[in-house]
């Protein structure tokens, strides 16, 4: 016992855990991002340079793939662990970026596109499970956010390798390299502890003993596992999937569901995926265009950690209002310049930069993250696992339908058009979070729960104490 108190005396330790499995979220972003740039390669070795439709499947195949994964990896967290999830997801991940890496034709990397993307749809629930649940309280919030700056870390990596490899066109090394952080996570993983709520709810509690004793200091360990007790009485009384139809849950599902399909539907993914052949159409060599989406990457960042840091002071609908009308505005300005000016010439290519950089901050630091921030405080807490998986399927499935007909759309009516349609998408997402989100920050879990079963006559959701 001596020896253990030596290893905790402070929080710091989490951080070592939080930060190894946070890797399955730079994978994330970096097998998301990467494709944008490879594609630029590889239309020509593999044939399908004029198959538009060939080539939003190679893009979108990640996402099917992801689509599998989140609605499998609840189940199986819970049966196996959330570590063990997180070595399967590494294991998935390096076998689809090799799979990918070696594709000898277009079939092959399709299939290799799905696997990797169960390794993505496995990370985006596995891997907020583990930082939340390893987390004390008091710092759960800031190692939670983790999550979503390593997703978009991973995205600026994967243009900055696409950068660095352009000149020999290497796209098989674009998407193999992403084999290191796989293996990074998966030995790195071998070292960590599960979760102590996991252990708990096996009847491990002295190894869940033992690991709070690892992760926090002596005076919150007995705070710890009330926690676990307080989770253990709250997963007894959870509802289920059928549960998800009764009347008083449907107006949170509805308003859950419309985020998460209108954070793809304004178009982020096909900015990210699709961004260097647009800049390519409009003049700007190759490794021009690939060097502008490094910048474009790195405006995420930035914002990202903006948004991290003033979320709970300026208010979750303030932020998405805000966000909607600068994607709007920024896409209007560009398809209004494209289709009067054309998708031409130097001076266009440098304005749709500025454009798409600014419809990037504005996603960034409102809509990217704000969405994921909201939807666990929308659902009551025994709904909140079934509501939220369905809420990240239906992210997942508009983000495959987006990206997949997004080529098909560009080439039958031009970047302008796509632009604006873009554009009105974004005032649609403005419209339903004017009428129909209601403020979360600082309001009750109780408080939000006891609307819902009062139904949606209250224009608000009264702010309660917790």
């Amino acid at each position: 016992m001596t020896e253990t108190k030596q290893r905790h005396g402070s929080a710091r330790s989490v951080y070592l855990p939080a930060t190894i499995c946070a890797i399955g979220a730079l994978l994330f972003g970096y097998d998301t991002g990467v494709i944008s740039g490879a594609l630029l390669y590889l239309k020509g070795p593999l044939g399908i340079a004029d198959n538009e439709f060939l080539q939003g499947l190679v893009t979108s195949g990640i996402l099917v793939g992801a689509m599998v994964g989140a609605l499998t990896s609840g189940g199986l967290a819970a049966r196996l662990g959330r570590r063990m999830m997180t070595l399967i997801a590494a294991c998935v991940f390096a076998l689809g970026s090799l799979w990918a890496a070696f594709s000898p034709d277009v079939a092959n990397l399709v299939l290799a596109r799905f696997v990797i993307g169960i390794g993505v749809g496995l990370a985006s629930v596995i891997v907020p499970m583990y930082i939340a649940e390893i987390s004390p309280t008091r710092i759960r919030g800031t190692l939670t956010s983790l999550n979503q700056l390593l997703i978009t870390t991973g995205i600026l990596l994967a243009y900055i390798v696409d950068y660095a490899l352009a000149p020999w066109e290497a796209w098989r090394w674009m998407l193999g390299l992403a084999v290191i952080p796989a293996v990074a996570l998966f030995v790195g993983m071998l070292f960590m502890p599960e979760t102590p709520r996991w252990l708990a709810s096996r009847d491990r509690t002295d190894e869940a003993r033992a690991v709070l004793e690892r992760t926090r200091p002596p005076e919150e360990v007995a705070e710890g596992f009330e926690e676990i007790r307080a989770a253990q009485r709250q997963t007894g009384e959870q509802l289920g999937w059928r549960d998800l139809t009764a009347k008083w849950i449907r107006p949170a599902l509805f308003i859950g569901i419309g985020l998460a399909v209108l954070q793809q539907f304004v178009g982020i993914n096909t900015i990210i995926y699709y961004a260097p052949t647009t800049l390519t159409q409009l003049g700007m060599g190759d490794g021009a265009s690939i060097a502008a989406q490094v910048g474009i990457g790195t405006v995420m960042l930035l914002f990202t950690l903006i948004a991290v840091r003033y979320t709970d002071r300026i208010g979750r609908k303030r932020l998405l209002l805000t966000g909607s009308t600068g994607m709007s505005v920024s896409l209007g300005v560009l398809g209004i310049l494209t289709l009067i000016v054309g998708a031409s010439g130097q001076t266009v290519a440098v304005i749709t930069v500025i454009c798409l950089a600014t419809y990037i901050a504005s996603f960034g630091a409102t809509w990217g993250p704000v969405v994921w921030v909201m939807l666990p405080e929308l659902y009551p807490l025994r709904i909140r696992g079934p509501a939220e998986g369905l809420a990240t399927w239906s992210n997942w499935a508009a983000n495959f339908v987006v990206s997949l007909a997004f080529p098909v759309v560009l080439g039958a009516i031009g970047q302008g058009w796509s632009m604006l349609i873009f554009a009105a998408l974004g005032v649609l997402s403005f419209v339903f979070v004017s009428a129909f989100v209601p403020e979360t920050t600082g309001r009750s879990l109780e408080g939000l729960e006891t609307d819902l079963h009062e139904g949606p006559a209250k224009e608000g959701i009264e702010s309660q104490q917790v």
